[in-house]
């Protein structure tokens, strides 16, 4: 069994990137972690089943052949991985570990990890669904912030643009994009906006605020708003 890891707390250019590597090489399976981000579970609820994701909890066991690992350096916990599994690093970041002898790493400074999964996948030729092209197009907008950020390359743009020749649905892509705070967020945000001061330090004004969130798991409660489908 070949397996596809990323990090908790999944955002999308993560899972994105789960999917593009699993296009790139269809016999391994995608896994999802146990925490994702608000947003992306909520897109997995509505649009799961258009996807090949298996969940962690629902992995069998079988003899690991080999682990690629996208969108982070780091390696979560997983049946079978052994000292001497091969391990295959896809990251945007530049490398900040030291690898093993049988690790490996490929990657470039990019706006969203999902961007250099797609190129490789327009070189190959590897046909992609619309409902497809919308995850990884949020991916790359997520990671990019609609590629204003300033490490958004060329490259990023280009990549969405491909993404929307692919079918690439933008309302989908701006509904999931712009969740809005929930009540207990929005308390929160409050409080530490009350609580904030300005330091000045070496001459330059930081502002330091603290405040407890007892009442917020993970990212708050569920949005419950109906996103668009894909046509």
């Amino acid at each position: 069994m070949r397996l596809i890891l990323t990090h908790e707390n999944t955002d999308f250019d993560a899972v994105a990137s789960l999917l593009a590597a699993h296009k790139l090489d269809p016999g391994a399976t995608p896994v999802l972690p146990r925490r994702l981000n608000r947003n992306v579970r909520h897109f997995i609820t509505l649009y799961g089943d258009a996807f090949p994701f298996v969940a962690m909890r629902d992995l069998k066991r079988h003899k690991l052949e080999s682990v690629t690992v996208v969108d982070t350096q780091s390696i979560v916990s997983v049946r079978g991985l052994k000292p001497d599994t091969p391990v295959f690093f896809i990251d945007h970041h530049p490398l900040s570990r030291e690898l093993q002898p049988h690790w490996s790493f490929s990657g470039e400074p990019v706006g969203a990890n999902t961007t250099l999964l797609c190129e490789v996948l327009q070189e190959r030729g590897v046909a992609i669904t619309p409902i497809e092209a919308t995850l990884m197009m949020l991916g790359v907008y997520e990671d990019t912030g609609c590629l204003i950020y300033g490490t958004t390359t060329p490259r990023d743009i280009r990549c969405a643009a491909w993404l929307m020749e692919q079918g690439a649905d933008v309302d989908v892509v701006n509904s999931f994009l712009h969740l809005p705070l929930t009540e207990e967020q929005r308390d929160l945000y409050e409080r530490l906006l009350e609580n904030a001061r300005t330091l000045d330090i070496n001459g330059q004004p930081v502002v330091v605020t603290s405040a407890d969130a007892p009442e917020l798991a993970e990212e708050g409660i569920e949005h419950r708003a109906q996103a668009p489908r894909p046509a």
